[in-house]
């Protein structure tokens, strides 16, 4: 069982990248760095646990770029910032999750490419850092809540300090659930 010990200081919002509706009952937070191997390996897990999991979960990704040992996951996270601004925040970030290798300015201007973006605009907002402040803000919150590391997961705003392999994030998500709502053990019953 995980024990949390911290708390999100900042609840996920509008403000924050979604995957799923802002008011379902479960919300998962990740702090992550797109060069973190660690972060691609929860990746996959984390696409996984949203189908599991449906509409009763919420999905936010937060940046946490490790700049010291991935001197690539801030321009990367500067990049899906840059992506978001033209409304392709997540399918930027799913490139850059498989493609962690390659992680170069001409790399994510390829992407930007590939996903038809206004790359004048997209190379304009990489030069001038203008998406370095939000970067900076998800990673202070980061600080402030406790995270360490990459990745870091919160459910409905406690970390989970657990595993973060799939059953793990499954059970701990389950036992969250507010009462009231499809709990785990009525789960493919019919009535």
């Amino acid at each position: 069982m995980a024990t949390s010990t911290s708390r999100l200081v900042m609840p996920v919002s509008a403000r924050d990248h979604l995957r799923g509706r802002l008011t379902a009952p479960l919300t998962l937070v990740e702090y992550g760095d797109f060069q973190c191997p660690h972060c691609g390996a929860a990746y996959p897990i984390v696409e996984q646990i949203r189908h599991v999991m449906g509409d009763r979960l919420c999905f936010a990704y937060r940046h946490f770029p490790l700049a010291r040992i991935h001197p690539r996951a801030e321009p990367a996270a500067e990049a899906a910032e840059a992506a978001g601004a033209q409304g392709r925040f997540w399918p930027m970030h799913d490139i850059l999750f498989e493609n962690q290798d390659a992680l170069e300015d001409a790399d994510l201007v390829l992407y930007a490419r590939t996903l038809r973006l206004d790359v004048a605009r997209f190379t304009e907002d990489l030069a001038t850092g203008v998406h370095a402040p939000r970067v900076r803000e998800d990673f202070m919150t980061g600080v402030r809540s406790g995270v360490n590391g990459t990745p870091t997961f919160f459910i409905n705003e406690m970390r989970h300090d657990g595993p973060y392999d799939l059953e793990s994030l499954v059970q701990a998500l389950k036992e969250a659930l507010p009462s009231g709502r499809s709990s785990p053990s009525s789960q493919g019953v019919r009535r």
